[in-house]
């Protein structure tokens, strides 16, 4: 059987590493950037073919991603990528808006300087990029940045519970336009030097505010997707209510709740 469309860059099965981990970690990142859409089947036997694996570590890899809420298991239609409703995803942006607050407070409180090291070498890398306008490195750096400060926050069961809700989250956003990337690499350094300066206040509102504006402009798009009129040929002569589903403005996919065609997910900053 022929590969689909090549949503991986690697064939797994001929390297010697942890078979089942690399599964895991190779469908984990093609749903996060978007390679594997929103409401796409998991086919095992096509995934296997494509990765150079057999179907039992795709199988175990599915069951895995389903645990962590980024694949949807269904008895009659199987494994797809997991889409959020709208009520979804406002109440995962608060959460995590609440616990990337609380985080930061910490980092700001244990003042590591060899974490706040590593944080200020990623933000530099990451300022760098945008200036360059290497957006393609911007989605790891962004990944690296939240690591490097959840490792600053010194609290392990915290630091476990964000990177499942960043996980779920960057399934919500679409690629950011240059002005919101330079933004969001802007609001970074602000955190970080509220960090440094041993602001617990400050870092915890500047590190929940980040989240929450991400989280806005997220749901800003949806809206704008619901005030779209429909195209002229395909409005009834008789009234009828129309879905707010519509075409991808760039900001925001429209969610499953809308029925609109799954589009490509993005990032949360």
């Amino acid at each position: 059987m022929a590969s689909h469309t090549g949503s991986f860059k690697r064939r797994i099965g001929e390297e010697h590493a942890s078979l089942h981990g690399q599964v895991i970690a190779e469908l984990r990142a093609a749903i996060l950037t978007g390679r594997l859409k929103a409401g796409e089947r998991l086919v095992e036997e096509r995934l296997a073919e494509e990765l150079g694996v057999s179907r039992n570590p795709v199988r175990e890899a599915i069951r895995v991603l389903a645990s962590e809420g980024l694949v949807d298991v269904a008895a009659r239609r199987g494994a797809s990528v997991a889409v959020m409703s709208d009520q979804e995803a406002r109440e995962t942006i608060e959460v995590r808006a609440l616990l990337e607050g609380q985080n930061a407070r910490l980092a700001a409180r244990r003042h590591d300087k060899q974490v706040i090291k590593q944080i200020e070498a990623v933000l530099n890398k990451g300022t760098a990029a945008v200036a360059a306008g290497r957006f393609d490195q911007l989605f790891q750096l962004n990944q690296q940045f939240h690591d490097a400060l959840a490792a600053a926050g010194q609290n392990r069961v915290l630091g476990e519970l964000l990177q499942k809700l960043r996980d779920r989250t960057a399934m919500l956003f679409a690629p950011m336009s240059p002005s919101r990337q330079s933004r969001s690499w802007n609001e970074h350094a602000a955190i970080l030097r509220a960090i440094i300066d041993g602001d617990e206040r400050l870092a915890a509102t500047l590190a929940a505010e980040h989240v929450m504006r991400a989280g806005a402009d997220f749901m800003a798009g949806l809206d704008a997707i619901g005030d779209e009129p429909p195209p002229a040929s395909a409005v009834p002569d008789t009234s009828t209510t129309t879905s707010r589903a519509g075409k991808s403005n760039g900001h925001a996919r429209a969610p499953a709740s809308r029925k609109a065609k799954p589009e490509k997910r993005g990032r949360l900053s």
